[in-house]
């Protein structure tokens, strides 16, 4: 076992206050394969005034993360909490770190030796990503900006395992820069293949389309006005298909009806060859492009009632029904991730913001998400299985171990 953390007195019992810790799994086994995942991670200080073993600081911050840590503050919280528990497998010579030396070492980690022990576990959990849908998207860490430096906030795009609901990697959008620069880096570090990826107008662009073809996927992209030609055309064409309700035209229809949260949503969804358009403005640039896609909401809210009307372009075959669903699924980063960040994990609010503490911050907190998603054995939102992690020990090795590939 690496320096920085020792086994407990035997292989599957973990001793903390006089109590013993018996669960379903091996605690032990478990600690050991978190360790072998961070364990090839460097430290970045140098070797005058150290005083706490690196892979403990790491350990703990990862801790206190799945448990709701929001800061550096919490993180210390958290150890001295159950410093009697995580000293049974980490040394503590010390006793915890305080709050800044958690600060400190984050913001010399380098987030791309981060991000890669992120990666080498993602590997561990999901051997082949399948035939799934894989939402792209971007988010803004808001409270990371700093006025004072001119520094503008963290923007992060990150890919979205729908079925695992895992992250399976993010890139940072550097300054001056925007999504579409990212998004090509991004898809270079993921294996595609047989997966439907979807993303947003913005970030609808021919090389985009290319590229995810190149690696074997199929994709699902959103057309709006930054195309305005062929989006005014593709919006000419269904208005004149719908007004003879599709008469004589080759298309595939799916409509569905769902109510909760008090509303009641109706979605139809036109899927049109593309070769029965007709010719649309340089449509041979979208390599592999198959299918057109007109999509309709209603929502009935108890006060108002709101219409919109989407159009998509896909390199899968007409299939209304199962387009409909990967636009549907696309949702899913933003309520399964991007909501529990903000909500749960309160990135927005957080002021961290110096080096590269911010991007290492952020990739912990999604490694949380990510983590707890894993544990199904409760039937909770993500931030009550937080809590429970936070507060038992035993529930914390659970988690660990459901996040472990068998």
């Amino acid at each position: 076992m690496g320096k920085g953390f020792r086994s407990s007195s035997d292989g599957k019992t973990v001793k903390m206050q006089g109590k013993s810790l018996m669960s379903a799994v091996d605690a032990e086994a478990v600690q050991s394969e978190w360790l072998s995942t961070f364990g090839e991670l460097s430290d970045p200080r140098g070797r005058k005034g150290v005083e706490h073993p690196f892979l403990s600081i790491v350990m703990i911050a990862i801790l206190a993360t799945i448990g709701g840590a929001t800061g550096w503050e919490d993180i210390e919280t958290y150890g001295e909490s159950h410093e009697a528990w995580l000293s049974t497998f980490l040394e503590l010579p010390r006793g915890i770190p305080q709050a800044d030396t958690y600060r400190r070492v984050f913001e010399r980690i380098a987030p791309s030796a981060l991000e890669q022990c992120f990666q080498q576990w993602v590997k561990q959990i999901v051997s082949t990503a399948g035939a799934q849908v894989i939402p792209i998207d971007g988010k803004t860490v808001k409270g990371s900006y700093d006025r004072n430096k001119q520094q503008s906030s963290l923007h992060l795009v990150s890919a979205w395992a729908s079925e695992h609901r895992i992250l399976l990697g993010q890139v940072k959008v550097e300054s001056k820069t925007n999504e579409i620069k990212a998004i090509p880096a991004l898809l270079h570090l993921l294996d595609i293949s047989g997966c439907v990826i979807t993303i947003d107008a913005m970030d609808t662009q021919h090389e985009i389309a290319k590229q995810i073809f190149a690696k074997g996927a199929d994709y699902v992209l959103c057309l709006k006005a930054n195309h305005p030609t062929l989006w005014a055309e593709v919006k000419a064409w269904f208005e004149a298909a719908e007004a003879i309700a599709f008469a004589g035209i080759e298309h595939s229809l799916d409509q569905r009806v769902e109510s909760g949260h008090h509303r009641r949503e109706t979605r139809r969804v036109w899927a049109v060859p593309v070769s029965v358009m007709g010719p649309l403005h340089k449509i041979g640039q979208w390599r592999g492009l198959q299918t057109i896609v007109m999509v309709k909401r209603i929502r009935r809210l108890w006060n108002k009632t709101t219409r919109e009307t989407m159009f998509y372009l896909s390199s899968l075959p007409c299939d209304a029904q199962r387009i409909g669903l990967a636009i549907r699924v696309h949702w899913g980063i933003e309520n399964q991730l991007h909501w529990v960040l903000d909500v749960t994990f309160g990135e927005d609010a957080s002021r961290i913001r110096t080096a590269h503490a911010p991007q290492n911050m952020a990739l912990l907190k999604r490694l949380a998400v990510s983590v707890l998603n894993q544990e199904t054995s409760k039937k909770r939102s993500i931030r009550q299985k937080a809590k429970r992690a936070s507060m038992s020990p035993d529930y914390m090795i659970e988690v660990l171990a459901a996040a472990v590939p068998a």
